[in-house]
């Protein structure tokens, strides 16, 4: 999807709604059919349903870290007695299964990234089924959340290696608010600006994995990532706006990238990485 800005993908869907315009931009970029495109998005969706129902809270990572936590979220829904609400609830476990899956070596989508796959489906699936939607309906809003993606991987980064945690779950939680609000019945303004928010939540954010696994801090990262896109949406469909124009804050992500010190960009060096306990883990698997 060659979409150079998101002022671009904003003036581009003036007169013409922003899904068809991301689509047709997808078609003419791979030189396909707008059948071929939807068929494609429609297989994107159903993997990330399987991955879903694929999920095994009997499994655990390699290093013990990881695993079941997100059956202990869904069960303690069951009690009735969650801070945040059953709704919120779904959308945590739901990234935390996500999450899981991936460390435990199951089949997931990344979007943008394996150790960001948790937040897009966190936000979508629990929505789908609050609402009704049909599959049609999250097939557009993945439109969205790709054309996010695609603007910042070309002016910032979406590798942690790159840009920190800032440029995984970071950009996951602007693909995420962008895909709500549309979703919610947002303009292209407000898509845009919901993922500006998004992404200025999660500026600075370092990718400190134990080990260099995609465990911790990541599993937990997704479902932090799904609530900053959640607040997002809701803020932008509200009228609120980034004082910051979008495009300007994809690029401040990417200063922020470089000036960070490579020990806090997926070396697993630095924060958490760094701990004893992480370093202890990280004896044990024989990376030290």
């Amino acid at each position: 999807m060659a979409i150079e800005s998101l002022h671009a993908l904003e003036k581009a869907s003036e007169n013409k709604d922003i899904f068809e315009v991301v689509l047709d931009s997808d078609c003419t970029d791979r030189g396909v059919s707008r059948e071929a495109s939807l068929e494609k998005m429609h297989a994107l969706y159903a993997a990330i349903r399987r991955a879903r129902e694929g999920y095994d809270p009997a499994l655990h990572s390699a290093s013990g870290m990881v695993g079941g936590d997100g059956a202990k979220m869904r069960e303690y829904i069951q009690k009735g007695k969650t801070i945040c609400g059953d709704y919120i609830g779904q959308v945590i476990a739901q990234a935390l299964e996500m999450g899981e899956s991936n460390a435990c070596m199951k089949c997931i989508v990344a979007a943008p990234t394996a150790g960001s796959c948790g937040v897009l489906p966190a936000v979508l699936l629990p929505y789908q089924a609050r609402e009704g939607l049909d599959d049609d309906a999250m097939v557009r809003a993945m439109y969205i959340a790709g054309a996010i993606g695609q603007v910042v991987a070309a002016k910032a980064s979406i590798a942690g290696a790159a840009g920190g945690c800032q440029a995984e779950i970071g950009t996951a939680s602007a693909m995420g608010a962008a895909a709500l609000c549309y979703l919610g019945g947002g303009s292209a303004q407000a898509v845009c600006h919901a993922a500006a928010i998004a992404i200025k939540s999660m500026l600075g954010l370092v990718c400190d994995p134990i080990a260099g696994l995609v465990e911790v801090p990541c599993v937990k990262r997704n479902a932090a990532g799904a609530m900053i896109a959640m607040s997002s949406a809701d803020m932008a469909l509200a009228g609120i706006r980034s004082a910051v124009p979008p495009d300007e804050v994809i690029l401040a992500m990417r200063e922020v990238g470089d000036k960070m010190d490579v020990s806090l960009k997926e070396t697993g060096v630095g924060g958490v990485a760094g701990t004893p306990f992480g370093q202890k883990i990280a004896e044990k698997m024989g990376v030290l």
